[in-house]
């Protein structure tokens, strides 16, 4: 199954390109689902039905699903309470009732991944398109199954899970509580559904397609978005420049303003060049099958190339290995690494990346680090200490 991730600043018109996409690929005869997590129905607007925690047909081949944040969060907290039920009447704590129960900030985004990581498994579609959140909050929700999987390893490290029957006594001999087994038993389960929503992202058939108006602005995002998703090694599938203008109105002098709007627009379209494809303005909010046709956005392309942050043998030459990163868009002054045992710790412009060293790399040290061209490339010298002597 094919994964396209859509994305973009916010009011660029993503949930329309989204929704569009996804009908053109039905239409195109592949099986698809297009999954949003808004608790407004912009998904459904866009496509002339209503949409909802029930998966709704829209089109042959084509289906919508935007799955209830509100219910999920409240089936997970009555969960918590019951296997907590323990502790939580040694401590006089009193129960919430489903009633009083309203999602938390960041509620959408967990169901979103969660019914990513459903979507995927159930292996009953071709393509699954997912209407993300604005790009900032997209960048944050992408990085958040694997930092949330760090999180968990580092406060309750799975081999201490093997001294599950000596808990008991360990606790007698240090005087406190250890944790106890339904706390192991959720981490494990927290791991492996998180550990899921990464492989969907990790798969080759994963892309992002952003989706811009041409302009400043919209040149700042896609700059950002293309390197916080570099730092995550996602690939970008196309880039959409929603909302174009007739070429023919900057041409018109009574047109004033809108006149500066398209030659802005030209402008940028020229910097981005070739992978940019342009989608016209319909002069209205685009609602309903014809509206969406009529958007003429690109096809869904082939899969893109894996983002490889290849390790280069430089041993012979230089006496180094040299880990090149791809960050298009980086800004020397904005780069910052840190060597923390056996990982790296990437920080480019506003966004941050913990990443487990390579194997053969965690046996040297960091000798230097140069971005070219786009590419950060980091030195690494082996270490006499841990590296296999030769004769």
């Amino acid at each position: 199954m094919r994964t396209l991730l859509i994305t973009g600043p916010g009011g660029s018109g993503r949930t329309t390109v989204a929704a569009a996409t996804a009908q053109r690929a039905a239409a195109e005869g592949a099986r698809t689902l297009v999954l949003g997590a808004d608790r407004a129905d912009t998904l459904g607007a866009a496509l002339g039905v209503r949409t909802g925690p029930v998966p709704v047909s829209v089109a042959p081949r084509l289906t919508a699903w935007r799955p209830d944040a509100a219910a999920g969060f409240s089936d997970d907290l009555a969960a918590f309470q019951d296997r907590a039920a323990t502790v939580l009447d040694l401590l006089g704590a009193s129960r919430l009732d489903p009633e009083e129960v309203t999602p938390l900030p960041g509620a959408e985004e967990l169901t979103l991944l969660r019914a990513l990581r459903d979507a995927a498994l159930a292996e009953a579609h071709d393509l699954l398109v997912v209407d993300l959140p604005p790009a900032p909050q997209a960048l944050a929700l992408l990085a958040l199954p694997e930092e949330l999987r760090r999180y968990l390893r580092r406060l309750l490290p799975p081999e201490r899970q093997a001294a599950r029957a000596l808990r008991p006594m360990l606790g007698r001999l240090a005087g406190v509580p250890m944790p106890a087994e339904w706390l192991y038993e959720t981490t494990a389960r927290w791991d492996t559904e998180l550990a899921a929503v990464e492989a969907v992202l990790a798969d080759r058939g994963t892309a992002v397609r952003l989706v811009a108006e041409p302009g400043p602005a919209g040149a700042d995002a896609v700059r950002d978005a293309r390197l916080g998703l570099a730092l995550r090694a996602l690939p970008v599938e196309s880039l959409v420049a929603n909302r174009v203008l007739p070429e023919d109105a900057a041409d018109d002098g009574r047109l004033g303003r809108l006149g500066r709007l398209v030659t802005q627009q030209r402008k940028t379209l020229e910097e981005w060049g070739a992978p940019a494809r342009p989608v016209a303005h319909l002069g209205h909010d685009p609602r309903g099958a014809d509206d969406l046709a009529a958007l003429a956005v690109p096809a869904v392309g082939p899969a893109a190339a894996p983002v490889g942050w290849p390790v280069a043998d430089r041993l012979a030459q230089d006496g180094v290995l040299v880990w090149r990163i791809p960050l298009p868009g980086a800004v020397r002054d904005e780069l910052d690494l840190v060597r923390r045992g056996d990982e790296l710790v990437v920080t480019a412009g506003p966004f941050r990346r913990i990443v487990a060293l390579p194997s053969v790399l965690r046996r040297c040290t960091v000798d230097g680090a140069a971005l070219r061209d786009g590419e950060l490339c980091v030195r690494f010298a082996p270490d006499p200490a841990l590296w296999p002597r030769t004769r």
